[in-house]
């Protein structure tokens, strides 16, 4: 009788390229699927996340932070109590006066509860998914600058290294669909001016890199190097998987490095989403009335629209963590002009996305998030001028909402001063709002770590609470 050490070491010299060794790095990866031993920490009212990222900063103050009453001061100074000592970027600490620029866009009341959620006149699809979202106003961030503010909002630490918290639920819960990787990102871009999007983002940092995001991309090869190239087949690539896995399996046994079982695990799911990612990419069986729903860009790969249909197909195929993003909110100029179009992009897909999970059944045990990295200034970059208003970085109080997973529907959370300048009640950090999300998953933020280097790291840092006033 074998052992599996005896089994690898026979594999090595003769038995590679036979059944009996893709079977056993099959089943060794498919091992890797349920996770961390006692996650999730309690039972969960969430299986899985599709994060819709604004990557820019959309203007809460233009979107889901409604405020009538600047109309009177418009043009006036920002008192300078209401700033207090704050730091200014770069782009607006030189230009003296900072003028008030109320929302130049008509806004609409939705949903019931409380006094209903206000939305700009460009937002109307996404009104009539009102009654499902849980509005934040007073997320809140320490950062101000884009890179920084997207890796704190994603990783729960300002400098690159950390792992992603797609990364983190890969890792903690592990991949249901050994046929697809367990985080997937896909990009789109949107129409205004755009920022760096880095890999680390998405990244594993610490943790082993099976547990990174894949990036799945628009045209005929949605994952680069996944297609065999010409002459080689299916037969070929499995025995040449089968040689390097074997191999990689002796170095694993001798030092038991995790990148090395990280290769083989990679390697294995490469050969499998050549079949998976085609299947997941043919949308000709989707009826005419779910394409109608997410509107005409839905069949454009690299679409907004595209990839809300790509998460809602990967979600009914249990991927854990479905990360969207969307680029290009970094309106310093011309709110007036870009962000139109930039919420027509999303509007009537995102609540198309709404609509086809709850249809579906899913959206209760899926988290819908969408949100920025942080919002914009009341006062005006350059000066007022109500044709063309700009707005700067603003991390103090920024609208996100969340969708299904447990999530109160129909609500707004906090409020925000007469300027949506600084927080009035109800404050959010990004350590709070992440500790909520995993609670949701079914995880306990603190007890969901790695140690690293002496110290124990988790998403959520030293700080972080849930804060269950959200919860349904």
């Amino acid at each position: 009788m074998f052992n599996r050490r005896q089994f690898l070491q026979a594999g090595a010299v003769g038995l590679l390229g036979n059944a009996a060794m893709s079977e056993l790095f099959a089943a060794e990866s498919a091992a890797q699927g349920p996770g961390l031993p006692g996650l999730p920490h309690f039972k969960p009212r969430a299986k899985r996340v599709i994060y819709l990222t604004m990557e820019g900063g959309p203007s809460q103050l233009d979107t889901f932070d409604h405020k009538p009453d600047l109309m009177k001061l418009a043009g006036q100074e920002l008192p300078p109590s209401v700033r207090g000592t704050q730091r200014l970027t770069g782009m607006s600490s030189g230009q003296g006066k900072l003028p008030i620029g109320p929302s130049p866009f008509k806004f609409d009341r939705y949903a019931n509860n409380q006094d209903g959620i206000w939305l700009p006149e460009f937002l109307k699809h996404t009104g009539g998914v009102a009654k499902d979202l849980c509005v934040i106003r007073t997320l809140n961030t320490e950062q101000i600058n884009h890179g920084p503010a997207v890796t704190y909002m994603q990783t729960g630490f300002q400098l690159p290294g950390r792992p992603s918290m797609g990364a983190w639920l890969s890792y903690g819960l592990g991949s249901v669909n050994r046929n697809l990787p367990s985080f997937a990102v896909l990009i789109s871009q949107g129409g205004g001016q755009g920022q760096a999007l880095f890999t680390h983002f998405w990244g594993s940092g610490f943790l082993p890199s099976q547990h990174q995001g894949v990036q799945l991309r628009a045209g005929k090869e949605p994952v680069l190097f996944l297609n065999d190239p010409d002459g080689v087949t299916r037969a070929d690539r499995r025995a040449q998987l089968d040689l390097i896995g074997g191999l990689n399996g002796l170095s694993q046994e001798k030092f038991h490095d995790a990148e090395t079982e990280a290769r083989i695990a990679q390697s294995e799911m490469a050969f499998r989403m050549q079949a998976s990612v085609p299947e997941l990419s043919d949308l000709s069986q989707e009826p005419k009335h779910v394409l109608d729903l997410y509107g005409p860009d839905v069949t454009k790969p690299g679409t907004f629209a595209y990839n809300c249909l790509m998460a809602r197909r990967m979600a009914e195929r249990d991927v854990r963590f479905i990360q969207l993003y969307h680029r290009n909110w970094d309106q310093h100029g011309n709110i007036n002009g870009e962000l139109p179009k930039q919420c027509r992009d999303i509007d009537q897909a995102e609540a198309a996305l709404i609509t086809d999970l709850k249809q579906r059944g899913l959206l209760d045990d899926t988290l819908v998030i969408w949100g920025g990295e942080f919002g914009r200034t009341s006062y005006c970059q350059g000066g007022y001028n109500p044709q063309r208003i700009g707005r700067d970085h603003h991390p103090r109080c920024f609208s996100v909402w969340v969708a299904g997973g447990g999530f109160k529907p129909g609500v707004v959370h906090g409020s925000t001063d007469e300027f949506s300048y600084n927080i009035a009640e109800g404050g959010v950090s990004v350590n709070d709002f992440h500790a909520t999300l995993l609670n949701q998953l079914g995880i306990d933020h603190v007890r969901l770590s790695q140690k690293v280097q002496g110290l124990d790291m988790r998403l959520t840092g030293v700080a972080g609470k849930v804060r269950r006033e959200l919860l349904g």
